[in-house]
């Protein structure tokens, strides 16, 4: 089945241009994805639907990616830029952090149970999920652990084994030589005593 060449203009059905979307979205993010493995290149896509849905691939980090265009920009570009503008800058690299921050510390307090009565199945089997990981990571360093302390254990064992056998034979030999040491003065003493 051939297919003729597509008119570029607005698709005027709601359904065929959302089926459109969907497949040319999957299609571009595919292409992106290829280019950074098969090029080792740096890509970040971003994509809003006509609803304002964002769609985004990133072969690195999202925001460092941004960050390097717009470093880029001002290298390439006059440096007309005013501190206005690198406020305005910062102010959203802020308000992005802050947004890092405060999601991080959601996620944080659903793993420790806190604030889960909005989740869904999914979300909880996933965080069942990460929980089992982390527990079983955990498991393993202890029993690591563990198995150093008791080599530890058992090195110290041996060489207390070896002091006690040392201090074990240096008392026999005292013990030997105070029986002669007596038995000669008790020999001496019965001889005095005799004359």
């Amino acid at each position: 089945m051939v297919r003729g060449k597509t008119e570029m203009k607005r698709i005027e059905n709601a359904t065929s241009r959302q089926v459109t979307f969907s497949k040319r979205r999957n299609g571009l993010l595919k292409k992106a994805f290829e280019l950074s493995v098969l090029c080792d290149a740096e890509v970040a896509l971003i994509i809003f639907c006509p609803r304002g849905k964002l769609y985004e691939f990133a072969s690195a980090s999202m925001q460092e990616t941004i960050a390097r265009y717009q470093r880029h920009m001002k290298d390439v570009q006059p440096s007309e830029i005013s501190v206005e503008e690198d406020i305005q800058y910062l102010k959203q690299e802020t308000a992005s952090l802050v947004r890092k921050i405060e999601t991080l510390e959601a996620s944080k307090r659903k793993l420790l149970g806190e604030g889960i009565e909005s989740c869904t199945i999914a979300e909880l089997q996933q965080m069942e999920n990460q929980l089992e990981r982390s527990v079983s990571r955990i498991r393993a360093q202890k029993n690591q652990v563990f198995h150093q302390q008791i080599q530890q254990l058992k090195e110290k064992e041996k060489q207390l084994a070896a002091e006690h056998a040392r201090l074990s034979g240096k008392a026999a030999e005292n013990k030997g030589l105070y029986e002669q040491w007596a038995t000669k003065e008790g020999n001496g003493r019965g001889f005095c005593s005799a004359h």
